[in-house]
């Protein structure tokens, strides 16, 4: 497995829990070990640039993915076949702010938002609100195993 993480914004950022965190998600959603995954985090004005370029919607955004051979979640018997998941850009200044308003970290809101982008490269969507409510809830039970797994 491959998971390349790089800072490229003027936040101070701990790479570390944040690959521990994918390497975590990739193995519970049975994932092949042989995956490649990229995690960036940018500043405010290059995921502008990005947000409006892919979405064309202006301003920076929290989080996006970009998807590459869409692989899906596996199974004990049959993980994902291996392949490139894709690419995940998240702005800390954005997640800092979220962080402020709900009330916690901004490392736990940059973890939440890594867990969501790689659901997102897995295929799974918020769209409809059945989509929203199985995506989140995935989101916090891998967030939250992680959690008890202590691997942080």
């Amino acid at each position: 497995m491959s998971i390349e993480v790089s800072n490229e914004s003027e936040v101070s950022i701990e790479l570390d829990i944040f690959r521990s965190l994918a390497a975590f998600v990739l193995d519970q959603m049975k994932i092949h070990p042989a995956v490649d995954l990229g995690i960036s985090f940018v500043d405010e004005k290059p995921m502008a640039d990005l947000h409006i370029r892919w979405l064309d919607e202006e301003g920076p955004t929290d989080v996006l993915s970009f998807p590459m051979d869409e692989l899906r979640p596996g199974s004990d018997l049959l993980p994902a076949p291996e392949g490139i998941l894709g690419d995940v850009v998240i702005c800390p200044q954005v997640a800092i702010r979220q962080a402020e308003a709900a009330g916690h970290t901004a490392q736990d809101e940059m973890l939440l938002l890594l867990t969501h982008g790689m659901l997102h490269l897995m295929g799974y969507d918020h769209a409809e609100p059945e989509e929203e409510r199985e995506m989140f809830g995935l989101q916090q039970q891998l967030l939250s195993k992680f959690a008890e797994a202590g691997i942080a």
